[in-house]
């Protein structure tokens, strides 16, 4: 695999340095594992237990060094669990120089009234795990000034809250929300050079995804770890991914949208109110 230029640009990860990556056993998380162990860190993977998460890891100890590669089967929505990860983190490597929240699911559990324990579940691993995650891990990590780097995986399902899945929405809205109080935090201390980033993927190919072919319209995982580099580099804390369907455009009117429902006091989600589908379909049609 093939460096890519912008890791030079980022201090926090440099060679030698430590990465902690939940979810990392398929999709983003592995496209992401690979990329780190293959600029010379040393890579935990944190998934749920079994071959999924022993084949991710011999993958990514082939792209970087065996040594510098270890699984730790952890169910994020458990806090002990992710206690832990840091705990094997700590002993094997030391202090992580990246810490990238990213393990999620796709669950549906249906309307707001349905599924109750289907809630709980997705929202045990979409944010609770990324919430378990901050608790175990920034203590340490930002106990001295050393460049770190804190990524949680959002969505645009988070900010513009689309019908279908309101449980997925509320998680991801959490995590943005989780997310940008905790760089508002960070930055109150001069000394403190953790930061922390807010991934927001486009329509992706991974398992969430539900499919065994790649949809035309979906970016591969390594497009986004890629584009991901791209704004870290830049020091962006909204990573926004377009897609090959979707470009930065679209989505800045479809969230410009979403917010003017407040603004103008339209209905709830008005995008797909049908009384409300000719405002929309003009404004998106502006230039």
């Amino acid at each position: 695999m093939p460096a890519n230029p912008n890791l030079s640009k980022i201090p926090a990860l440099a060679s030698g340095g430590v990465a902690v990556i939940t979810g990392a056993a398929s999709g983003i998380g592995l496209a992401a594992a690979k990329t780190f162990a293959a600029a010379g860190l040393k890579v935990v993977l944190a998934d749920l237990p079994g071959d999924r998460l022993e084949r991710a890891v011999a993958e990514v100890a082939a792209a970087g060094r065996p040594e510098d590669a270890l699984a730790v089967a952890t169910d994020v929505g458990r806090f002990e669990e992710v206690e832990a990860l840091r705990d094997r983190t700590l002993a094997a490597f030391g202090t992580p120089a990246v810490l990238m929240n990213n393990a999620g699911i796709g669950l549906n559990p249906g309307g707001v009234a349905r599924d109750l324990p289907g809630w709980r579940r997705l929202m045990d691993v979409n944010f609770w795990g990324v919430a378990h995650g901050l608790q175990a891990f920034v203590p340490a990590m930002t106990a001295d000034a050393a460049p770190r780097l804190i990524i949680n995986t959002g969505s645009k399902q988070g900010i513009t809250t689309p019908p279908g899945n309101a449980a997925y929405n509320l998680s991801k809205a959490a995590v943005k929300s989780i997310t940008e109080a905790l760089a508002h935090e960070l930055r109150q201390d001069p000394a403190c050079r953790t930061t922390a980033h807010l991934l927001i993927p486009g329509f992706t190919f991974t398992g969430i995804t539900g499919r065994a072919d790649k949809p035309a319209a979906a970016w591969t995982a390594q497009q986004v770890v890629d584009f991901m580099l791209e704004g870290l580099a830049r020091g962006d804390f909204y990573i926004l991914c377009p897609d090959n369907d979707v470009d930065r455009a679209t989505d800045e009117k479809r969230m410009a949208w979403a917010v003017g429902d407040i603004i103008e006091n339209r209905p709830a989600l008005s995008r797909w109110h049908p009384d409300w589908k000719a405002a929309f379909a003009a404004f998106m049609a502006k230039g």
